[in-house]
C-alpha cells in the first residue's frame, strides 16, 4: 500500500458531500435531518446504513467497527431535553459516542433527492419517463446541479411513470411484493385484481396525505405506505364514484383510478441503499480522493413480528 495514501476522511468533510448529494434544502419544514451525533473531526473509513436508528441497529454498525451510521428515519423526531441512559435515545446517543461513530440522518432530503428513496422505488418497480409528484426547485448546493445552470435529474417528493406494459393491478401488486424485503405484514391492496395498470405513483413513507396530487396526476395506481382507514375508504370510494359517472359515457372506462398499494413503511425505503452503496462512495472518493467502504444492514425494522389472519 502507498505509505502517503489516506486512511481515511473526515466526519466533517464526509458530511459535506452528503449534504451535496442530498441537500438539507429539500427536507420538510418539520424536518431536522442532517449530522445528529458525532465530532467533526473523527476520521471516517467505513459507513454503515440502515432505514431505522434502533439500539441493534447501533449495535450492527459499532460491531462492524463503522465510523459512520447513516440512517432514513431520524433518531429525534421532536425536540429532547436530555439524552442520558434513561431512554434509548439517549443510549443510543451515548454508544455511539463510546465508539467515535457519528449518526447522519437522510430523512426527507432524502426522499426528494436526484437518487433518492423515491427514484429508488420508482427504479425497482420498472417506472419509465419518472418525473416527481410534487417537483422542488433544484438547491443550489446539489451535486446535480451545474455551474452553468445545467442540471442531471429532478428532484421533489414521489415520482410518477409508466410500466414498459401494462398489466393487471394484482400482477403489479405482487410484483411490488417481490421487490421489497419481505416483513410479516406484506402489502394490502384495494381495487380490482384485473384492472389495467400502466400508470403509477410511487411515495414511500406516509402518502395518505397526497391523495390530491395522485389524483391530479391520473395514476391507475398509488404505491405508498401507512395509509390510515378513513383517507384510504374516502380516497377509494371517491375513485369508485367518479369511475360510475364515467362509465355513463363511457361504458368501456369503468375502472377506479388511483387503486391503492399499502407497502411497509421501512421495507420500501429500504430500496434507497440501492443507490447509496454506490453513490455515497463515489462521491466521497470523488471530493477527497479516499473512497469508504460501505455497507447496509439486513436486519428487518418493521415492528410488526407476526400476524393473525
Amino acid at each position: 500500500m502507498d505509505a502517503g495514501r489516506a486512511t481515511s476522511v473526515s466526519l466533517m468533510r464526509t458530511v459535506q458531500v452528503l449534504e451535496g448529494l442530498y441537500p438539507l434544502d429539500y427536507a420538510e419544514e418539520w424536518d431536522h435531518p442532517g449530522l445528529i451525533v458525532g465530532d467533526p473531526t473523527w476520521p471516517v473509513s467505513h459507513i454503515y446504513c440502515a432505514v431505522d436508528p434502533r439500539p441493534d441497529i447501533v449495535g450492527e454498525a459499532i460491531d462492524q467497527g463503522a465510523d459512520l451510521l447513516i440512517t432514513h428515519h431520524p433518531l429525534f423526531f421532536r425536540p429532547v431535553h436530555e439524552v442520558s441512559g434513561l431512554g434509548f435515545r439517549g443510549s443510543v446517543v451515548n454508544d455511539l459516542v463510546r465508539a467515535r461513530c457519528g449518526l447522519w440522518v437522510g430523512h426527507t432530503n432524502a426522499d426528494s433527492a436526484v437518487r433518492g428513496v423515491a427514484q429508488a422505488a420508482a427504479d425497482r418497480f420498472g417506472l419509465q419517463g419518472s418525473s416527481p409528484l410534487v417537483p422542488l426547485p433544484m438547491s443550489p448546493h446539489d451535486l446535480h446541479a451545474g455551474s452553468d445552470g445545467t442540471q442531471t435529474g429532478q428532484v421533489g417528493m414521489g415520482r410518477v411513470g409508466t410500466l414498459p406494459v401494462p398489466m393487471r393491478l394484482d400482477d403489479f401488486a405482487r410484483l411490488v411484493a417481490r421487490v421489497l424485503p419481505h416483513t410479516e405484514l406484506g402489502i394490502q391492496v384495494a381495487g380490482h385484481p384485473g384492472d389495467m395498470i400502466s400508470k403509477v405513483a410511487v411515495l414511500p413513507g406516509s402518502g395518505d396525505s397526497m391523495f390530491d396530487q395522485v389524483r391530479a396526476c391520473g395514476a391507475d395506481v398509488y404505491v405508498t405506505s401507512d395509509l390510515r382507514h378513513h383517507p384510504a375508504t374516502d380516497a377509494y370510494q371517491q375513485a369508485l364514484y367518479e369511475a360510475k359517472i364515467d362509465a355513463s359515457w363511457q361504458p368501456d372506462q369503468e375502472q377506479a383510478r388511483p387503486a391503492l398499494i399499502n407497502t411497509p413503511h421501512s421495507a420500501i425505503e429500504s430500496l434507497w441503499f440501492d443507490y447509496a452503496r454506490t453513490g455515497i462512495p463515489g462521491a466521497v472518493e470523488a471530493a477527497t480522493g479516499f473512497r469508504p467502504t460501505i455497507s447496509v444492514s439486513r436486519t428487518r425494522t418493521d415492528p410488526w413480528d407476526f400476524v393473525i389472519r
